[in-house]
């Protein structure tokens, strides 16, 4: 995936230390969902508090934001036609995106090693399971 918000799997407590650090409403970012497999989270900050919604792909690679029950479903052919969507305001977002924050390769590379840490850690036998390389 190349956009330059997207964190790949991120924890949601780096993401909240990330999109707050700054006390800036409408930082905003993608990660992985932690809960649930192959599930993108849309995570953005509104006054200290980071709100999440949850993207699924649908069919034919269409992309569907997790919305409240009495709005209408949309569905965007591409995740950036999504975020350009809900960069303006008053589209059903806690707050519109106004500034995304960019993942680094060095935190990219710091979240790798330290996922690798505590696998290796963790670990009850003399093999660890190899993760695939994203």
């Amino acid at each position: 995936m190349d956009l330059p918000y997207y964190h790949g799997p991120l924890t949601k407590r780096d993401c909240e230390t990330l999109l707050l650090k700054e006390g800036v409403d409408g930082n905003f970012l993608l990660r992985d969902s932690e809960s649930i497999p192959g599930v993108l989270c849309l995570c953005v900050s509104f006054k200290n508090t980071v709100y999440t919604y949850r993207i699924f792909r649908e069919r034919h690679g269409y992309y569907k934001i997790q919305a409240a029950e009495n709005v209408p479903k949309q569905v965007f052919p591409n995740l950036k036609e999504l975020i350009s969507k809900y960069e303006k305001p008053n589209q059903g977002l806690v707050v519109s995106l106004l500034k995304p924050i960019k993942r680094t390769s060095l935190s990219l590379r710091w979240r790798e090693t330290k996922l690798e840490l505590e696998t290796f850690m963790n670990s009850n036998s003399d093999y660890v399971d190899v993760l695939p390389s994203s």
